[in-house]
């Protein structure tokens, strides 16, 4: 039995010590993976406890499959809290001073061959989109990456945890990439 395998068998059974080496031993790599994100800088360590509460409550709840993939899973949920927070930040950010918008040039129009890419990309994707297998990737994949809708409510539309929620867009994202790609074999 591996390290990993006693140190959540042991976060099940209640241990207490277990969570703290667990703590101990994962909070350091989670700080760096989100120190990395210039976006989420100053809100690391409030993200770095999200993770560890997650990862313990999927531990506690018996949700690790493979426990020898106990560290790419805690990096896993770091990061996508990470880009959480950074898409989060990002639609929150305005601009409020009247003169720098005054003083902004305008932004000159697409080049007709610019327009034509990107209505070829817009194509391609809905191609691809309609190519998927299930409605359930085809509306989880649209609502979060194209109408940008918040995860929480399409969990509580979807009647999804948010742990499962990120397994669906992982496996939903690898069957579009694969669509994709013979898409563009094909053209």
């Amino acid at each position: 039995m591996s390290r990993e395998e006693e140190l959540i068998a042991e976060i099940q059974a209640g241990n207490i010590q277990a969570e703290e080496e667990f703590v101990h031993r994962y909070r350091r790599g989670i700080l760096m993976i989100l120190r990395r994100s210039h976006a989420v800088a100053g809100a690391a360590e409030d993200l770095c406890q999200d993770t560890l509460r997650i990862a313990l409550g999927c531990m506690r709840r018996g949700e690790i499959v493979d426990p020898d993939r106990l560290s790419g899973f805690v990096c896993g949920i770091a990061r996508n809290l990470a880009l959480n927070y950074a898409r989060h930040a990002a639609r929150r950010e305005t601009t409020t001073n009247d003169n720098e918008l005054h003083s902004l040039s305008p932004v000159s129009p697409p080049a007709q061959l610019d327009e034509l890419l990107r209505a070829e990309q817009i194509r391609a994707v809905r191609h691809v989109l309609e190519e998927l297998p299930g409605d359930r990737d085809r509306e989880l994949l649209y609502r979060f990456y194209i109408a940008e809708e918040d995860k929480k409510t399409i969990c509580s539309d979807l009647g999804l945890s948010s742990l499962h929620f990120n397994r669906v867009l992982f496996r939903a994202r690898e069957r579009y990439r694969q669509l994709y790609e013979k898409y563009l074999r094909q053209k």
